[in-house]
Formats: structure tokens, C-alpha cells, sequence
């Protein structure tokens, strides 16, 4: 019926009360919004925190609303995980401090963190760590590794200005009025650890915080070789050594080393309880370190490492003589003496700073009038002397605690090689003989 008005029927559960309409929910400033920009692209911003710290607004941008979703979601998780999420503008340096101290340091033994520390501090941040690190290339890495071939470290790292500072230092290098560098070049093996400790941190930001597609640094290959892989003493060296260290207070300590090869750090952390002087062998599980400016006790680096070996029989009594002159000393020292249960102390009993050790075995080596070597090199004396004797491969692997037998293996392959060919040159007597019937 025309102008009859119909009336809508009431819905039983209103209350008589008009619904409000629900507002949505207003977000939090920063919290990020895509938006279409004029140029088709999608654009949204969002504070984030910045690897110093602080507070910064950044940009994700998409070509479609949802991708552009997708990279703002990506950043927020980054920000939870507490990772610097300047994604767009970080560098090589900011990523690799993150990484070093939020992601190894946790993880690794703190000697290697410090060898960590200072591969990044000294030489990755200067040489590359200005670059963006979406923007790192191999040809960048491989140009880097290169230069330090023949970068004087000792002028890169201003060595040179703190002595010239210093007035009771002289003055070395181009420190002095005339400046002569002393060529201070990283060695081939130092080169490669800089690339193993770059390939964990960017194979890190691959794997887990996916700020990158793929690890550039495992794109670059190394052809450089240290002239000189092992430097051991012959076996007359050895010899030499080991007469004028008899006059020394820590003829135990050189015996040691030389005899089943402990490395310095294990042989300053050995101590009395570890050793067995009636079944004559050693447990060696602790190593002594300087770490954070103190000396320090900490488990050997590998499950290989912490291992029994056997003792000669003359060590034995080297080690027994030792330890009656270390009472001696501890004696004549009364309550200054400080108990550490160590096997080699300074005269008071306490550990003793490994540099000092280097200093000592220098002027050993002088005394002996031997070829200058390292104290890690009584270690490779020790295998190239038990090669010489015709012991097996398997046994110094053994003896040295190697990982594997590779390691050993291709550690003394000129060693090896050397007492393969004396061996085969017992053969040719046969030859001879042979020779010598023919032309009878």
C-alpha cells in the first residue's frame, strides 16, 4: 500500500542501547605501516635499535603491500633477537662487533675469543669494515687479504708511535730520527685465520639472522705458504739445549717439552696431582694462559688434548729431582711461598707469565749457540726426533695429541718424506752387489 511504512522488527537480545561501531586499534608510534609511495613502490618505517645503542627510524620497501610486510616483520624479529637491524646501512665493522661479542663470545673458550678480538679489532674492521655489508664482494676480501702480504703491521698499528711516546723505550723502526721499517708482515697461516674468522661471522649472518644470501668470504681462495711450515732442532741441537739447560732452575720444564712435545701452556699448567711418578705417565687436562690481562687456568682447547701419556723413565727422575729443589725453594721461601700445586712456579710458587718463558728460552737457545726457535718448537722437535727413530705415524699422533692422524701426517710431511727416503736408501746396497757381479 502506497505511503504504508514498514518498521524493521527488533531484535530480541538489544538492550535498547545503540551499538558502537569498534574502532581499530590505533598502533604505537614506530611500530611501522606499509604506505604506497608515487613510485608504485610500498614503503614503511619503523625505530629500530642501532648497533651503538641508540634509536633510529628506518625503511623497508617492497614492490607489493605484502612484501613490503614481509621485510618490516623480518626487522621487528631481528629487533626481539636484540640483533642491530639497520639492515639497509649496516656495515662489515658494526655487523662483526654484534656477532663477536653476541654470538662467538658465548660460545668459544676465551683464549680463542681473544684471538677472535683481535683478528677483528686489528686487522678485518680497518681493512674492510667501512663497507656495507650487503655490499661486500669477494674482489673486496681477496684485494684486502692481499695487501697485508706487505703491510708492515708494526706501522698499521702505530707500534712505532707509543715507542716514540714512551721515553724509556728506544725508539725502533720509524720511530727513529731516520725512519727504517722493520717489515713486520703477517705470515701466511696469520692471513688464512683472518679469512676463517670472517667466513664464521658472515656464514652467521647467512644461517641465523639472514641478513645476507650468501657467505662472499667462502668465494675466496688463498695461495699463500709460509716458506717454513715446521721449525724444529736437530737432533744435536737438541742435545746442546738440553747440556746448558741443566744449569737452569727450570731444566724440568725444557726436558718436558722436548720429551713428549706438551705445549707451553700445558707444561706451565701441569701440576703435581697430574702426575704419577710410579706408573710414570702425565694427564694433561689444563693449560695455563694469559686471558683479560690475568693468568689463568682453563681445560686443554680439545677433547683430544685432555689425554694420559706415558713417561721415559729418565724424565721421571728429571721430575723427581725438580721437585725436591721446588721444596727447597719453598722451604727457604716460608709464608711468602704461594701453594698453586703447579709443577713449574717462579721461586715464590706462583705461575709464571708465559712471555717470560719465551725470554728464557731465547737466551737458552743463545747460550747453546742453536738456531733461534720458538718454545712451541720444542713441540715439533719432538716429533721430527720420534720420526727419526722410526716411530709411526699413529704413535706421535698419539703422543702429540693430534685430532686426527691427517693432522700429524701433513704437519711433518717433509719430516716424514725425509725418513722415507734414508729408510729406502738402505736399498741400495742391494744394487750395488748386483752391480758389482755383473761386471765380476
Amino acid at each position: 500500500m502506497a505511503g504504508k511504512t514498514t518498521l524493521a522488527t527488533p531484535d530480541p537480545d538489544d538492550s535498547g542501547k545503540r551499538r558502537k561501531k569498534a574502532k581499530p586499534r590505533k598502533r604505537a608510534n614506530g611500530e611501522g605501516h606499509a604506505r604506497e609511495r608515487k613510485d608504485g613502490r610500498f614503503e614503511a618505517q619503523v625505530f629500530v635499535t642501532t648497533s651503538d645503542g641508540g634509536r633510529k627510524r628506518v625503511s623497508v620497501y617492497g614492490k607489493s603491500y605484502d612484501q613490503c610486510q614481509d621485510e618490516l616483520t623480518k626487522l621487528r624479529d631481528q629487533e626481539r633477537q636484540g640483533l642491530p637491524a639497520v639492515t639497509t646501512t649496516m656495515t662489515v665493522g658494526e655487523y662483526l662487533t654484534f656477532w663477536l661479542y653476541q654470538v662467538a663470545e658465548p660460545g668459544i673458550r676465551r683464549t680463542t675469543f681473544t684471538t677472535y678480538e683481535g683478528a677483528v679489532r686489528l686487522h678485518i674492521i680497518p681493512g674492510i669494515g667501512k663497507r656495507k655489508l650487503k655490499q661486500l664482494q669477494a674482489v673486496h676480501i681477496r684485494t684486502w687479504l692481499n695487501g697485508l702480504r706487505t703491510k708492515c703491521q708494526c706501522c698499521a698499528q702505530g707500534k712505532d708511535a707509543k715507542r716514540a711516546e714512551a721515553p724509556d723505550v728506544p725508539a725502533k723502526c720509524c720511530a727513529k730520527a731516520t725512519p727504517e721499517c722493520c717489515g713486520e708482515y703477517l705470515s701466511a697461516s696469520s692471513i688464512r685465520h683472518l679469512l676463517r674468522v670472517l667466513r664464521a661471522a658472515l656464514q652467521n649472518a647467512v644461517n641465523e639472522q639472514e641478513l645476507i644470501a650468501r657467505n662472499v668470504a667462502r668465494m675466496v681462495k688463498l695461495n699463500v705458504t709460509d716458506p717454513h711450515k715446521v721449525r724444529a732442532l736437530t737432533d744435536v741441537e737438541a742435545r746442546q739445549v738440553l747440556v746448558v739447560a741443566k744449569q737452569h732452575r727450570l731444566y724440568a720444564l725444557w726436558a718436558v717439552a722436548l720429551a713428549i712435545g706438551l705445549r707451553r701452556g700445558e707444561a706451565l699448567g701441569l701440576s703435581w696431582n697430574d702426575i704419577d711418578m710410579v706408573r710414570k705417565r702425565v694427564t694433561i687436562r689444563q693449560a695455563l694462559h694469559r686471558v683479560d690481562k690475568q693468568l689463568k687456568l682453563e681445560e686443554v682447547k680439545t677433547d683430544e688434548s685432555n689425554a694420559t701419556i706415558p713417561l721415559p723413565g729418565q724424565l721421571v727422575r728429571v721430575l723427581k729431582e725438580h721437585r725436591m729443589n721446588q721444596l727447597q725453594e719453598r722451604f727457604e721461601a716460608g709464608d711468602a711461598w704461594q701453594e698453586t700445586g703447579l709443577v713449574f712456579t717462579t721461586t715464590m710458587g706462583g705461575p709464571i707469565e708465559p712471555r717470560n718463558v719465551n725470554r728464557m728460552f731465547a737466551r737458552l737457545c743463545t747460550q747453546a749457540n742453536v738456531r733461534q726457535v720458538r718454545v712451541h718448537d720444542l713441540r715439533h722437535s719432538c716429533a721430527t726426533l720420534l720420526f727419526s727413530m722410526g716411530v709411526d705415524a699413529a704413535t706421535v699422533q698419539r703422543v702429540l695429541r693430534h685430532s686426527s692422524i691427517t693432522v700429524t701426517t701433513s704437519t711433518y710431511v717433509e719430516v716424514i718424506e725425509r725418513v722415507q727416503r734414508d729408510a729406502l736408501d738402505g736399498m741400495d746396497a742391494f744394487f750395488q752387489d748386483g752391480d758389482d757381479e755383473g761386471s765380476a
